[in-house]
């Protein structure tokens, strides 16, 4: 066989391999956070830090709601699926769970609006449509327009179990007809913060000036209150494996679970209950 010949093959074969490996690489040090848009800037925080320890790992977040972190980290396509509410065990089937700490979600109207106080029966009655004017809750004489999240949210999941509960036949009440629907916590806060008549419910760690928190049944809101319990309008948030987590992945969470990204999700509003 001609010598050039077989040099050509292997200087070929060299790079196809070289090739192999600069992918199999970057594939092993690429981590994929898709879930939650409510633990969505959390998990932004905790990876922007990260990275800039491991400048070799790349961490991808994206949002999409928890049921699609779910359906992601099930079927492979993500390493990390991102949950806002408490899960059941039919839906973690396969997965193991990593709980980063308890979120508070907090009622907010705009910044204009006069109420700054509800009660569990009032934002019932407002979500259902069954109180329509902000008269009957010590506001204005003005219509409410209420604005909650999408099919799939965990934090609509978690809003409409605690305040909303369920019909006589476990199913849970629903949201009212009229209700606008938005897709994420920043649309529903904007929308918020664009209409004096407005009511939504967000992330406590994604609250900012843009709008106004609501007291809940006579408790603020706060780090303080969510990890002593005293303010009952809130729920966990959750990273997902795909079995126990491996490799990068699992370095990753290690990571969060330590020090450094304990320090992030306090100052992130994220906080470990006291009892």
């Amino acid at each position: 066989m001609n010598t050039k010949y077989i040099i050509g093959i292997i200087v070929a074969l060299i790079i196809i391999v070289g090739a192999y490996m600069v992918f199999a690489g970057s594939n092993n040090n690429k981590i994929t956070i898709v879930g939650s848009t409510s633990v969505q800037p959390v998990a932004q925080s905790l990876a922007t830090a990260y990275m800039k320890e491991h400048p070799n790992v790349k961490i991808e977040v994206q949002g999409g709601g928890t049921a699609v972190g779910l359906k992601s980290v099930s079927d492979g396509t993500a390493n990390i699926g991102t949950a806002s509410e408490t899960l059941q065990a039919n839906q973690t089937t396969g997965l193991t769970s990593y709980a980063l700490g308890q979120d508070g979600i907090v009622a907010i109207v705009n910044n204009n609006n006069t109420v700054s106080a509800i009660t569990t029966a009032q934002l019932k009655g407002i979500f259902t449509g069954n109180t329509t004017n902000w008269s009957q809750v010590g506001g204005s004489n003005a219509k409410i327009d209420v604005i909650v999240r999408e099919v799939g949210s965990g934090t609509r999941v978690a809003f409409q179990a605690i305040v909303l509960g369920n019909n006589t036949n476990g199913t849970p009440v629903d949201f009212a007809s009229s209700a606008i629907v938005q897709t994420s916590t920043g649309a529903v806060q904007q929308a918020v913060s664009q209409d004096p008549n407005a009511i939504g419910f967000i992330s406590f760690a994604s609250l900012n000036n843009q709008t106004k928190a609501l007291s809940f049944n006579g408790v603020t809101c706060s780090a303080t209150t969510i990890a002593d319990g005293s303010y009952t309008l809130q729920r966990p948030f959750t990273f997902l494996t795909k079995g126990p987590a491996k490799g990068q992945t699992l370095d990753f969470i290690n990571w969060v679970m330590g020090s450094e990204g304990q320090a992030i999700l306090n100052n992130n509003s994220i906080v470990r209950p006291t009892k």
